[in-house]
């Protein structure tokens, strides 16, 4: 049965419903269930706003009807059925204006099932599956952020599921012309093969996604529009920020500082990392460390410097907080065995021991450690936060076995890192004395769809310190510009090991600081050689700039001295990915869509519309090959040479030297 309910058409074909309705600018929202409706959304979208009334209309025979929303029309038939066959209602894509197919449900099997399938388990949930038509000629970008190295997603069977270094957004721009959001937080699989493209959940109530049309400019903006704008980042945010493993004290920390101050180079962040507390819960900087923290913030304060502490979900059986919060419910749960997650070895354990995690998908859970970080670091002054191990990182993954406020852990598991975030920026919001007060920036190792209106940025994760993860950022950062995140950064050097007095390491480092000062938040972080065994004492190596050698020490003062310079423009460039969603670090396709060969390139990148970037990825490369898209005039910073686009070119990059090439004559200070 075919009928409208207000401006959303309605079929319902045995126990199935299926719901499709306008929602926001050229795009719909599809749902199907069986049987009642889900009594669970945690979804991503917010809800539509207001806009055009879309055209609704059913057929007289009832088998078919259509829903137009702008510049695209969703088209839904029941075709008859094939011999020995079973009839189901399928949805068809296409562009309003052309009526060229964007994207077509398509059938498991052409009896049985149908392109929705539902796999009961006799709860209420079970498996789901939604199944597409492949396209030979399609690319699709996006989905998080994954260490495989690839930029186009096209042929790759990917994990729905949130862990170290692997963000999990599950949300794609095609080349075809729309953008599509499996929204549905459940453990599941995403596959982009060359006969289906299928989207799984291992646990679900339903179907549930949305789809838009556009350039890839207007999706990435229908998309914030539909999920969540993200703020506009803070002056301070844009400039250089220095991190280590460990800084092990207070003193320690503020030499740090001083000796950046010595050498006359901006520094806007410090970084506290992990192991400053008295125990895991606790939320609080241990005094034998830190022993004079506000004289520390003053300190901070009068150099321009801002402090970021590490704020883990973890909370150890021997924290002050324990006990209240298991007693509270505050905790994930487990439906078999106890509520201890993973294990680490925390301040006063001779040994590695269990610890449990905080429930942040619960409203009284956000408000204890809210309260509690609000009264231990807010009011000393800290207003930048480390979200560190946020996935959450349990051991072993079993998240079927995990209870969360919001649902079964399956069903629901993929919403924690935004829900994390939440805490944060609905804290600022609500302690900010002053508008600076409430500016949020969160440093977050995982994501999920809509968490960039929260002030979160992701980063890499824990990455080697090698040539061929310098590679894997490159699309790493790129994909996650295409999943609605605009804020991104990497641990330039890579975080697992490095040897600083390493020549070979140091002409590494030096290529990832020229790629690193061209990505939204600019950041060293690693755990250097020597590396002693993991645990709370833990430190590494030097690495700060002049860990490198004087050589290395005077290009990579070079660079920062150039973000620097370049930092009216990046705050330019946020205030657009705020106000209209389009990322800073862009593939090119996103500024040139009419180029087809700006869609095949994945080791370059846009950072704002007229700066293009060729980062040097290869040990001992002095030249690389590099596209200029376009009809447009490109100036090479290095040698002011004006050339046209639409060809490859070789250019030659000294090891002082990345390729960067300025749009149209635009006057940006890439030399000093």
């Amino acid at each position: 049965m075919f009928c409208t309910d207000g401006d959303a058409l309605v079929v319902t074909h045995q126990h199935e419903t299926l719901r499709i309705e306008a929602w926001g600018a050229d795009s719909v929202r599809v749902r199907a269930w069986q049987f009642g409706p889900p009594s669970i959304d945690v979804g991503a979208l917010e809800e539509p706003s207001p806009g055009g009334r879309p055209v609704v209309d059913v057929a007289d025979d009832g088998r078919s009807g259509s829903l137009v929303n702008g510049a695209l029309r969703a088209e839904v038939t029941f075709p008859i059925a094939e011999v020995g066959g079973n009839s189901v209602p399928l949805i068809r894509f296409v562009s309003a204006q052309t009526g060229d197919e964007l994207l077509a449900e398509q059938r498991e099997h052409y009896s049985w099932p149908g392109s929705r399938v539902f796999v009961g388990n006799r709860s209420g949930m079970g498996e789901v599956r939604q199944n597409f038509r492949a396209y030979e000629d399609e690319r699709l970008f996006g989905m998080g952020q994954r260490t495989h190295g690839f930029l186009d997603q096209k042929g790759l069977t990917l994990d729905l599921v949130q862990r170290n270094a692997e963000v999990s957004i599950p949300f794609v721009v095609s080349s075809r012309g729309y953008g599509f959001l499996w929204n549905n937080p459940a453990i599941g699989t995403a596959e982009f093969g060359l006969n289906h493209t299928r989207w799984s959940a291992e646990q679900s109530q339903s179907i549930d996604y949305w789809v838009t049309t556009g350039t890839p400019e207007r999706i990435l903006a229908h998309y914030a529009d539909a999920t969540g704008h993200t703020p506009v980042l803070p002056r301070w945010a844009s400039g250089f920020w220095q991190s280590k493993l460990r800084y092990r004290n207070q003193e320690e920390l503020l030499e740090v500082v001083r000796e950046y101050r010595r050498r006359g180079v901006p520094l806007s962040v410090i970084v506290t990392d992990y192991f400053h507390w008295t125990a895991m819960g606790d939320y609080r900087l241990d005094p034998e460390e830190y022993p004079d923290p506000e004289a520390m913030m003053e300190e901070l304060e009068e150099a321009g410097v801002k402090l970021m502490v590490s704020i883990w979900p973890t909370v150890s059986s021997l924290s002050e907080n324990f006990e209240r919060m298991q007693d509270d419910g505050l905790l994930i749960g487990s439906d078999q065995g106890t509520e201890f997650l993973a294990t680490i070895q925390d301040k006063g354990m001779e040994k590695a021991m269990p610890i449990a995690f905080y429930d942040a998908t619960n409203p009284a859970t956000r408000r204890f450690v809210w309260d509690t970080v609000k009264r231990n670091y807010f009011d000393l002054g800290v207003r930048v936060w480390w979200l560190d191990a946020c996935e959450p990182e349990i051991i072993p993954g079993h998240y079927a076995n995990l209870r969360y406020w919001a649902g079964p852990g399956a069903q629901v598991a993929g919403i924690y890192p935004r829900e994390n975030a939440r805490i944060f920026a609905e804290g600022m919001a609500s302690a900010g004395r002053t508008p600076e007060d409430s500016e949020t920036v969160l440093l977050c190792r995982s994501g999920w769809a809509g968490q960039q209106k929260y002030g979160a940025a992701i980063w890499s994760g824990d990455i080697a310190p090698t040539w061929e993860s310098l590679r894997a950022q490159v699309r790493a950062g790129l994909s996650i510009a295409m999943s609605g995140i605009p804020w991104w950064t990497t641990d330039i050097g890579g975080f697992h090991g490095g040897n600083v007095a390493d020549p070979a390491y140091r002409e590494l480092v030096i290529r990832w600081f020229q790629f690193g000062a061209f990505c939204p938040l600019f950041r060293l972080h690693g755990y250097r050689e020597p590396r002693p065994e993991v645990g709370w004492a833990a430190s590494g190596g030097p690495n700060e700039i002049w860990s490198y050698g004087e050589e290395a020490y005077e290009i990579i003062r070079s660079v920062v001295l150039m973000r620097e310079r370049l930092r009216p423009y990046i705050d330019e460039q946020m205030r657009v990915a705020a106000a209209v969603g389009t990322p800073p670090m862009r593939p090119l396709f996103v500024d040139f869509p009419d180029d087809p060969a700006a869609w095949g390139v994945e080791d370059q990148m846009m950072f704002g519309p007229d700066v293009l970037v060729a980062p040097v990825l290869e040990p001992g490369a002095r030249a690389r090959t590099v596209y200029l898209p376009g009809e447009d005039l490109w100036t090479e910073a290095r040698t002011g040479h004006v050339m046209r686009g639409g060809r490859r070119i070789e250019v030659e990059a000294p090891l002082d030297s990345v390729p960067v090439f300025l749009r149209n004559g635009a006057d940006l200070p890439i030399l000093e």
